[in-house]
Order: structure tokens, then sequence, then C-alpha cells
């Protein structure tokens, strides 16, 4: 007769049997983190504005749909808002070339840029952004890319602009957006999506019908010149020059399209792992310095100012131009390509407004239409977003973000293992006396 093995007996502290003792204890002494978890900065803007905000009972719905609209495109927003600032430094060129001398292409961007560049590193040195002048060594040949791809992106708009009408050039330019979307989709293996394709076509003919270039509506109608500078200053471009120098012009209008889809390429391949200011930082750098050399070598008559609202207004085109690239360069971190540069379209709407309000030129009924075909896709694009994240199902209600809820799912998945670590020994136990 085998003697009778010693088992401890494991009987609950508490009547509550759905949780064991054991880990009923350990849950209130889980320790602190020692910082608190990382938010995402959408989520924090949405407490802080469920806090703030009071609004009839009856709005409620309605304003949180809107906070929803917003949080999901904020990328395409910002693009969006940004071509406002484009749009006044635009004006504001324009209101330059007035008060003096016109001013060259290659010193304009120069001195934009280098404002540009001084505002960028003095952001970074006074909020302590870590490594202003180089930026993070893990994306530091990117952000070179994207300066590189940026300069030739603005270079050859610039330079369209000397031998090309302003429709044209306009036309050229916003062949952007859907190479950039296409490249995205074959490079970064980004999602293109049919409507995002057809809404981009129909932009592309809103544009089409605003700028109405010459090669499809011949030279009777005047397009109003939306701010862009033209070497020289007078004289329609188009009329300057050779065939050659107008086909030249041509071959490196698309270069600038090319260079601005890898400066965009660029920022999206970067994400997160660098500071919007770094981006922008490498850019203008790149542009001085190549400007710069530029200069040396062609020697263009250089234009001082004899006023003070000349100074004035520079300041302002740099200011501005700051704002618009920053605000460019948060939108393409936070969206998909393809949606993103949807945004770059609604600049020729505000340039048109901007002609009738500063210059008082009265659109034509094409222009209309062009404009109410641009806003109408934008529009479309940023009410059938795809929801790429699996929602909660109906009836839960989720007040965790992403990083929070990792979290949580972490403690819970330790408990469980806990509960198991505790319940097995005595299993065990008496399993083996029963053997026995």
């Amino acid at each position: 007769m085998s003697e009778a093995k010693h088992f401890t007996v494991y009987s609950p502290d508490t009547p509550d049997f759905n949780i064991p003792s054991s880990a009923q204890e350990r849950v209130a002494f889980i320790p602190t983190p020692a910082a608190p978890s990382r938010r995402s900065r959408q989520s924090i803007w949405y407490d802080s504005y469920k806090r703030r905000a009071r609004c009839p009972r009856v709005l409620k719905p309605l304003v949180s749909r809107w906070v929803k609209f917003v949080e999901n495109n904020s990328g395409l927003l910002l693009i969006a808002s940004a071509q406002l600032f484009f749009a006044l430094m635009n004006v504001a060129v324009k209101v330059l070339n007035s008060l003096d001398e016109p001013v060259p292409t290659l010193e304009l961007v120069f001195i934009r840029m280098f404002i540009t560049y001084v505002c960028c590193i003095s952001y970074m040195l006074v909020m302590g952004v870590p490594d202003p002048w180089l930026g993070p060594k893990g994306v530091r040949l990117l952000l070179v890319t994207r300066g590189f791809s940026g300069f030739f992106g603005l270079f050859g708009v610039y330079f369209s602009l000397n031998y090309l009408s302003l429709s044209d050039t306009t036309v050229l330019t916003f062949l952007g957006p859907l190479t950039t979307a296409a490249a995205a989709a074959l490079i970064l293996k980004e999602k293109f999506t049919l409507r995002e394709g057809v809404a981009g076509a129909f932009s592309l003919i809103g544009v089409v019908l605003i700028a109405r270039p010459r090669f499809l509506f011949g030279a009777a109608p005047q397009v109003p010149d939306h701010g862009h500078v033209v070497e020289g200053g007078h004289g329609d471009p188009s009329q300057r020059g050779t065939p050659a120098d107008r086909l030249l012009a041509v071959g490196l209008s698309l270069l600038g399209v090319l260079g601005g889809t890898g400066a965009a390429l660029s920022i999206r391949k970067i994400g997160m792992r660098a500071h919007a200011v770094h981006s922008l930082t490498s850019f203008s750098a790149y542009c001085v310095v190549a400007s710069g050399i530029a200069m040396l070598w062609q020697r263009p008559h250089l234009v001082f100012p004899h006023r003070p609202e000349w100074v004035l207004m520079l300041l302002f085109i740099g200011v501005v131009g700051f704002v618009a690239q920053t605000m460019v360069t948060l939108g393409i971190q936070r969206e998909t390509i393809s949606r993103g540069m949807m945004g770059n379209y609604v600049q020729i709407i505000f340039a048109t407004a901007f002609e009738r309000i500063f210059f008082h030129t009265t659109p034509s009924p094409l222009s209309i239409l062009g404009t109410l075909i641009i806003v109408s896709s934008a529009i479309y694009v940023a009410l059938t977003k795809e929801n790429t994240n699996k929602g909660p199902r109906a009836g839960q209600d989720v007040t965790l973000d992403n990083g929070e809820t990792t979290l949580e799912e972490g403690l819970l998945r330790g408990q469980e293992q806990d509960e198991e670590d505790d319940t097995s020994t005595p299993l065990k136990e008496r399993h083996e006396m029963k053997q026995g």
C-alpha cells in the first residue's frame, strides 16, 4: 500500500472566483511606466477638443463626424491648405516685381531659400530638435536625395517660365501628382486605387480648362499671370527664344516634374524617422548652394532693394514659402502620395481667386467650370477614403489609441500566462497523487 503523498490545498482568499487570488493581488501592483505611453498627435488633439468643445446636443453628432473627417484626411488637408500659402507667395512675387526692377529668377530662389534655411535652423535650435544640421543618421542619404530632387523640381519650373507661357507651364507642372502617385505605387508599393486615378485625371482636365494652354486653345485667350516670375519681367515668354529654346524649356519642365516626384518619394520614404523641418532644411540648403553656383556662372544682373516695401515683401515671400513647404512635408508624412498629391490642384483655384481679389481679373466660364471639377474631385477623394484599420465591433466603446492598446494587450497576455502558471502546479500535483 503506497503512502499518501503530502499536498497543499489551494483555496481562494476572496469569494471572487472569476479572478485567481494571486492574479488579483498583482493587478494592484503593476508598476507605473517610467514615461507615459506615447500617444498619437491626433488622439491628443481629439481628447483636447472633446474637453474644450461646448456645443448643443443636437450638433454633437455633426461635430463628431467633422472631427473624424479631419483626422482621416489630415495629410490631404495639410497639402491643400499649403496651396493657399503658395498662392499668397505668388501674389507677393507679382507685387514685388511691380515695386522695383523685376528680380532675376536665380536671385529670387537664392534669397527665398536662404530665408527658409535660416527659419529651419533657428526653429530646430530653439526647440531642441536633434541633429539640426545633417539630420538623423539613418536617413541622411534620403535627405540628400530630397534636397537634390527638390532643387531640380524648382529650377525646371522657373526655367520653363522664360520660354513658355504660364498656361503651358501650369499644365506641365500639374502632371506631377499623377506621375508621383504612379511612382509611389511602383516603388513604394503604395495602394493606388482606380477612383484616385480617375479623380486625378478629372483634376488635370480642370487645370487645362483654367490654364487654357496655347497648343489646345490657340493664342486668342489671354491667360492672366498668377504671380509667377519670368526672367526679365516683361513680354510674353512664349514669344521669346528659338524653337530649340522652347523645346529645351519643355524638357526641363518635365525634368522638374520628375524632380518633384523624387522629392515626394523621398519624404514619404523618410516618414516619421526625421522631423519635417529636417527635410525642408535639406531642400533649402541645396537650393541655396545650387542657385549661388548658377549665379556665379551666369552672372545675372542682381537687383538690390531701394524701398522698404521691397524688403518687407521679400521677407514675406520667404516666411510664407517656409510655412507652405512645412505643411506639404507634414502632409506627405501622414498620407499616401496618391491621395495627398490631389491637394496640389487646389493651388490654381486659390490663384484664380487672388487674381480676382488683388488684380481684379474676372475668371472666364471655362475657369469656373475647371474650378468646380477640381473641387468636386478633391471632395470625392476625401470622402471615399478606405478605412485600412479594422474598427471595433458594434457596441464597443474604444478610447485607447494604438500605443495604449498595445500596452494593455501585453499586460493581459502576461496576466493570462501568470494564471496558467498558478493553476498548473496544483493540477500537476493532483495528477501525480492519482498515479501514486
